[in-house]
């Protein structure tokens, strides 16, 4: 079941380095959120905070809180990998494991989080494949590798193993900017389906995807160059794009930098 994120006043650090300062906002569940806003302002950084993904990277750590529900993402008796189950990503670049079928690159989490019989795998995995829009383009050559597959076979095919351990909030950073404009539009009508079973916050630097996909639009800027990322406003996506309530959004809708 899609649940609802709530941050308050999260900043999260590169070692010294603050990349993004006292963010709160609420992601609604069963709803797309998109982050804008020009390269370097943070959107990434905030996104992998959502899931713990942050303290990966060296000197990585944040202050405040993210609620998964009424659960702190970052309460001392919570395991990072867990909070991984619970909240998937799926990253810019497609990145099947090159050694495994594209039946094993669905099972894999299945696996690493559990025993599951032969045909339970067969039913999560064809169910996954279904619900990234892939199933029939791949269910003849399940035991051939998934990097055999196109670039945007290969980003459904991420998304059906992000899918198949039913986490509650799916995460994608610039899913389609390695695509090409079919792929893209691929995805994006997958996104409009996901949508009815997961909470979904994407990161895309296109304007107009944003527009088509998105429930509320984010938009984040920074001051100036080192300083640290902040978030300038967050409303409904058709009320961001046509009277935005700050000056720097228009101006970065509008084109007039970034």
């Amino acid at each position: 079941m899609a649940k609802r994120i709530d941050v308050s006043g999260l900043t999260a650090y590169y070692g010294s380095h603050k990349a993004i300062e006292d963010i709160s906002m609420t992601v609604e569940p069963r709803s797309v959120t998109a982050f804008i806003g020009p390269s370097g302002c943070g959107k990434s950084t905030f996104l992998r905070t959502l899931n713990r993904m942050h303290e990966v990277t060296t000197g990585g750590r944040v202050e405040g809180k993210v609620l998964l529900d009424d659960e702190d993402l970052y309460g001392p008796a919570i395991d990072p990998v867990s909070v991984r189950r619970e909240v998937g990503m799926v990253f810019q670049r497609p990145n099947p494991f090159p050694t495994m079928s594209i039946f094993d690159n669905v099972a894999a989490g299945l696996r690493l989080n559990g025993k599951y019989k032969k045909s339970e795998l067969n039913d999560i995995v064809e169910r996954s494949l279904k619900g990234a829009n892939l199933w029939n383009e791949v269910k003849d050559r399940l035991n051939k590798p998934g990097s055999g597959l196109s670039g945007g076979q290969q980003q459904r095919l991420c998304i059906a193993r992000a899918i198949a351990v039913e986490p509650k909030v799916l995460l994608m950073d610039e899913p389609c900017s390695a695509l090409d404009p079919i792929s893209t539009l691929a995805i994006e009508d997958l996104i409009g389906e996901l949508k009815e079973r997961f909470t979904i916050v994407i990161v895309t630097h296109n304007m107009q995807q944003a527009a088509r996909v998105s429930d509320r639009t984010a938009f984040f800027n920074l001051a100036a160059v080192g300083q640290p990322g902040k978030l300038i406003e967050i409303d409904d996506t058709e009320r961001i794009f046509s009277n935005p309530s700050r000056q720097a959004t228009e101006d970065y809708i509008s084109g007039r930098f970034g």
